[in-house]
C-alpha cells in the first residue's frame, strides 16, 4: 500500500487532472470560442454579419446601421466551409484537443493508480503523469495557436459569413475571442500543477533515498567490513 504523503499527492494530482478532463469537454462543447463582426457594403447602408461559433456550431446575425437586427440563423461549421485549408485546419483543431482528452484521461488513470497502490512498472509512475500531461498541455497550445491562424489568415470568419449573407462587397472585420478559447489556458495551468505536484512527491522521495544512503556512505571502513 502506498504511503499517506504518496495518496494524497497523488490524490491531488487526479483532480487536476480530472478538471482538466472536464474543461476539454466544455472546450469542445461550446460554441463561444469566438465573435467575429463582417461588415458588407450594401444598398445605401453597411450590413455587419455578427458570427458567434465554435468548432462544430454557430449562430448568425445580420445588423444594419442603426443595430437593427435583420435576421438570425443557426449553422454547421463543416457544411459552411468549402475552402480546404479552413476545413482541415478546423478539422486539425478537433483530433488535436480529442488527444489532449485521452492524454487527460490516461492521466487521469495513472495518478489514480499510484494513489492506491505502488505499481512496479517504471512508466506508470511518476514518468507517465509527467508524459501524459505534458503531451495535453502541449496539445491544447497547439490548437490555441492553430484557431486564430484560421481566423486572421485564412479568413475563416469572412468566409462563413458569405454563406449567411448574399452581400458581396467585403468592407473589413473584428474578431473578439470568447471564454471558449481563453479557458484552454487553464487545462495548460492545471496540466502544470499536476507535475509540479508528482516532482514534489518524486523530488521528496528521491532526497529521503539519499537520506538513507548517507549513513553507510559515511561509515568507517571497518565497520562495513564487520
Amino acid at each position: 500500500m502506498p504511503s499517506r504523503k504518496k495518496t494524497a499527492m497523488f490524490a491531488s494530482a487526479f483532480l487536476t487532472c480530472v478538471c482538466s478532463f472536464v474543461v476539454i469537454c466544455v472546450v469542445l462543447a461550446t460554441q463561444h470560442w469566438v465573435r467575429s463582426d463582417v461588415y458588407f457594403s450594401g444598398t445605401n447602408s453597411t450590413v455587419t454579419v455578427r458570427l458567434t461559433y465554435g468548432l462544430f456550431k454557430g449562430t448568425c446575425e445580420q445588423l444594419v446601421d442603426a443595430g437593427l437586427q435583420v435576421s438570425e440563423q443557426d449553422f454547421q461549421v463543416a457544411e459552411n466551409l468549402s475552402s480546404t485549408k479552413t476545413r482541415s485546419t478546423n478539422t486539425a483543431i478537433i483530433i488535436i484537443l480529442v488527444l489532449s482528452l485521452l492524454s487527460s484521461l490516461l492521466s487521469s488513470g495513472f495518478t489514480c493508480t499510484n494513489a492506491v497502490s505502488n505499481p512496479y512498472q517504471t512508466f506508470l509512475g511518476p514518468t507517465g503523469v509527467y508524459t501524459w500531461n505534458s503531451l495535453s498541455g502541449i496539445f491544447v497550445l497547439i490548437a490555441m495557436i492553430l484557431f486564430p491562424v484560421n481566423i486572421e489568415a485564412h479568413d475563416l470568419s469572412v468566409e462563413l459569413a458569405h454563406q449567411c449573407s448574399s452581400q458581396q462587397t467585403l468592407m473589413g472585420s473584428a474578431h473578439f475571442y470568447g471564454y471558449s478559447y481563453w479557458i484552454m489556458l487553464l487545462i495548460i495551468f492545471l496540466n502544470i500543477a499536476s507535475i509540479v505536484i508528482i516532482w514534489f512527491y518524486d523530488h521528496a522521495r528521491y532526497y529521503k533515498k539519499k537520506q538513507q544512503e548517507r549513513p553507510i556512505e559515511n561509515a568507517p571502513k571497518d565497520g562495513i567490513l564487520f
